[in-house]
């Protein structure tokens, strides 16, 4: 596992997969089948595993914190392999998380988001936070109410942050005026990542954004590695083609609920048995919605086998 700081090069090596955690019918923690999903993307060539909101760790017990952390450092697939925990999203979960973090050799961690708050006051919890770890954190800027661009460039700036995972959305004319901001700021994007996968990344990408975290490449890590090429060496119609198949587990996403989705597909699509999601999230119960998700994952998944067969991967 990476013990090293986490570099510009880092957040480019690999796509940073979104794994979910999987578990036993009681709800404990799956070693055997976690690994299985991470030995099916470190098959792709994937090497940063990212466990934040689709492992459900916006929801898991603090008093199970160290067990999630001992599952983290288990299934990573090599001695480089980057695993990344989250900690929060409120502040107090998230200081308390910080404390066993210290006693382990992770390079950093994402703070998930957390809504009930004030731009200035992150700002200043990300400071104490990275303050009590000794070492810089990570942060989804996703909502002007959460951050500005002004916080996480100094945030940035003062080696609060090492990494900053961008999902603000464009404006009604399709413009990212705050992401135009925050590149003036910090005079390159060579610290920021697209926080929303293969579909966002087309766009971002033209403001020099390379790096992404996936979810949905969990179904075709192969084809989303290769998209992560096709953005380093900027091939517009390469991007665009690799981009296509993600759309309709996309769309699927957003009309089913983004979590759920992703952490049910690996196991109708027969990667692991992830088992029951866990508190505040709830698998898809309805038979037409379950056949929706097995169907397009499943479309995904092929699609992924043709491409790797076509380029003899």
């Amino acid at each position: 596992m990476k013990t090293t700081p986490v570099t510009p090069a880092d957040l480019v090596a690999s796509i940073i997969a979104l794994p979910p955690i999987a578990r036993n019918p009681d709800g404990g923690i799956n070693p055997g089948e976690s690994q299985k999903i991470v030995d099916w993307l470190a098959s792709a060539g994937v090497s940063s595993f990212m466990y934040g909101g689709i492992a459900n760790l916006f929801n898991a017990r603090l008093s199970e914190y160290g067990a999630v952390l001992d599952l983290i450092e288990a299934v990573a697939p090599s001695d480089d392999a980057w695993m990344i925990p989250a900690i929060g999203g409120d502040y107090g979960k998230a200081i308390d998380q910080v404390a066993m973090l210290r006693e382990r050799d992770f390079p950093t961690a994402i703070l998930l988001p957390f809504w009930l708050v004030q731009p200035k006051g992150v700002a200043t919890g990300i400071r104490k936070l990275a303050d009590a770890y000794g070492k810089p954190l990570m942060v989804f800027f996703k909502a002007l109410d959460y951050l500005g661009p002004q916080d996480v460039a100094a945030l940035l700036k003062d080696g609060a942050l090492c990494g900053v995972e961008y999902g603000v959305v464009p404006d009604e004319n399709g413009e990212s005026p705050h992401l135009t901001t925050l590149l003036d700021l910090v005079g390159s994007a060579e610290r920021l990542i697209d926080g929303a996968g293969e579909l966002t990344i087309v766009e971002s990408s033209k403001f020099g954004i390379q790096g992404y975290t996936s979810g949905t490449g969990l179904l075709a890590p192969h084809i989303s590695m290769a998209l992560l090429e096709a953005v380093k060496r900027g091939d517009r119609a390469a991007i665009e083609s690799l981009s296509r198949p993600f759309v309709d587990f996309d769309a699927a996403r957003a009309a089913h609920s983004a979590i759920p989705v992703v952490h049910d597909a690996i196991r109708l699509a027969g990667i692991a048995d992830t088992g029951p999601i866990g508190p505040f999230f709830e698998s898809a119960s309805d038979p037409a919605i379950v056949a929706d998700i097995t169907r397009i994952a499943n479309e995904l998944m092929q699609a992924n086998a043709d491409f790797t067969r076509m380029e003899g991967r």
